[in-house]
């Protein structure tokens, strides 16, 4: 019978499902339909498959072909579909045996030459289609690696259309792809910055321990060239890196971005979008959603520089991501749901002009056009922001004796023994780190944790800083980070007062 199935796989959103391609071959007119709601990159497949059938020294069948991608009703995207729409018309001329077909997935991009490029969106197929029973995929070779740390799935890799005919034939063995987590995991990427260069600032440096080692969100506001983005941008540095199963979330949201090249993304994130990207650049959208940078920032660093110059509409927008840790995005087709557990660090000026607080330069803004400028940040985005830090300009003696401070490593072990806290006090538990805590558990560690001191202290702040309900709890979840970093299981009054003064340290800008 000139029909045949290939099995094969598509994304909606970071999940993979199964796709038929399925080939038919009747008399007729020589032709080449693809249906099944193909996008242009499929359409124009025929023309690489045709191409590279030929380069490989076979004829395409004479006749009329049509290739259908069952379940018709979804839209299909990505170059993902040549190598099993070639497949099959091999198969039905003869040139591929049927019976071994059905025990593979295929995927790949073929070149005009027959070499079979990497494709988008490997790594959530794989782990999706395993889950329903699939076990044997073959897939390019520079996706072999992401595909391999799918544990139950056989990887084999291919470069190029007549490796594959010759592996299907019997021609050329061709072993499943292997990796080595527990060495692949135990690399630790060489960074060429550290937190040690950063001279003096030892509050904002300490700010930015607190916010990595709490997932706190935190803003930094102080004169042009006072080393904001630089401290910022330090953050991946002191960041532990990710374990297995966060490494393999965020890889399957980079995979279907066509971020990840050919290895599993094992440090945290760090994404710093300029204020110019676009909205759905930032939250994520198109016609077949793709996730946008507050995705790719998941389970690592959002950094917005010049925040007000950002959209408002962008930044109301983030409202929920903040809260929930996802983003949701309603098409026609129907919702999907991206993943965005970030922890937000913004930087920007306090007023137009930069110098407002400046002891070296005179401000020569308004309080009008001071107060336009900062009111493009909502109360309620302040409100989801846990630290404040005023950043001054770096004194002269810091920058004449070139005090550097703690270095990165240092830095970084506090936060990893803060992390194993964490870990410890949530292991039953959805939320992952403090400044994640629900009201519930806000209340079960951190309030029936604080010593009789903090407690009054507490009690005076609340007045006198005029804390909404909101930031009532954030105070106290940056005092249980605090206390973290300290090893200390009751919350002090000194870490309390921490706190409070890392929410008020922004001299009544933010």
């Amino acid at each position: 019978m000139p029909f045949i199935k290939i099995k094969s796989g598509g994304i909606w959103g970071i999940d993979g499902y199964e796709i038929d391609v399925e080939v038919d071959v009747s008399p007729g007119l020589p032709s080449f339909n693809i249906v099944g709601l193909p996008d242009v990159a499929i359409r124009e497949s025929k023309e690489r498959v045709r191409s590279a059938i030929k380069n490989l020294g076979f004829q395409m069948p004479q006749k009329k072909i049509t290739v259908n991608l069952s379940p018709s009703n979804i839209k299909k995207q990505g170059t993902m579909y040549d190598l099993p729409v070639a497949v099959g018309i091999l198969a039905l001329s003869g040139h591929i045996p049927k019976k071994v077909l059905r025990d593979y997935i295929f995927l790949g991009e073929l070149s005009l030459d027959g070499k079979i490029n990497r494709v988008n969106g490997v790594l959530p197929v794989v782990i999706s289609l395993s889950r329903l029973g699939y076990k044997r995929f073959v897939i390019p070779t520079a996706n072999a690696v992401e595909g391999a740390v799918v544990e139950e799935a056989e990887i084999i890799g291919v470069s190029s259309l007549g490796e594959v005919v010759d592996f299907l034939t019997g021609r050329r063995e061709l072993l499943p792809s292997q990796i080595d987590l527990d060495s692949y995991f135990q690399k630790q990427e060489d960074l060429d910055i550290d937190l040690g260069e950063v001279l003096g600032q030892s509050l904002a440096k300490r700010a930015l321990e607190i916010c990595a080692a709490g997932a706190h969100n935190m803003s930094m506001i102080g004169t042009p060239g006072s080393g904001k983005s630089m401290i910022a941008r330090r953050i991946v540095t002191i960041l532990p890196p990710l374990e297995f199963e966060e490494a393999l979330e965020v890889s399957r949201i980079y995979s279907v971005a066509g971020k990840l090249d050919g290895e599993l993304v094992t440090s945290r994130p760090f994404r710093a979008p300029h204020h110019t990207a676009s909205e759905a650049a930032i939250i994520g959208g198109g016609s077949i959603p793709q996730p946008g940078e507050i995705s790719l920032a998941h389970r690592g660093v959002l950094f917005l520089d010049e925040l007000p110059e950002f959209p408002r509409k962008t930044l109301e927008v983030l409202r929920q991501p903040i809260e929930d840790g996802y983003i949701n995005i309603s098409r026609a087709q129907g919702r999907v749901q991206f993943p965005a557990r970030f922890t937000l660090i913004t930087a920007q000026n306090p007023c137009p002009c930069g110098n407002l607080g400046n002891p070296y330069k005179e401000c020569t803004c308004t309080p009008a056009q001071i107060k336009a400028y900062n009111s493009k940040i909502s109360q309620p985005i302040k409100d989801r922001i846990d630290i404040r830090v005023w950043v001054d300009p770096v004194e002269k003696e810091d920058l004449v004796k070139n005090k550097k401070g703690e270095t990165s490593a240092e830095v970084r072990e506090r936060v990893k023994r803060a992390f194993e806290i964490q870990k410890e006090r949530f292991r039953d538990s959805d939320t992952d780190f403090n400044g994640r805590m629900t009201n519930q558990e806000v209340e079960r560690y951190c309030i029936a944790m604080l010593e009789e001191g903090a407690r009054k202290l507490l009690e005076s702040a609340v007045d006198k800083f005029k804390l909404s309900g909101r930031g009532y709890f954030r105070v106290l979840k940056v005092a249980r980070t605090i206390a973290d970093l300290e090893e200390s299981e009751p919350i002090l009054s000194h870490h309390l007062a921490q706190a409070l003064q890392l929410r008020s340290a922004d001299k009544d800008i933010l």
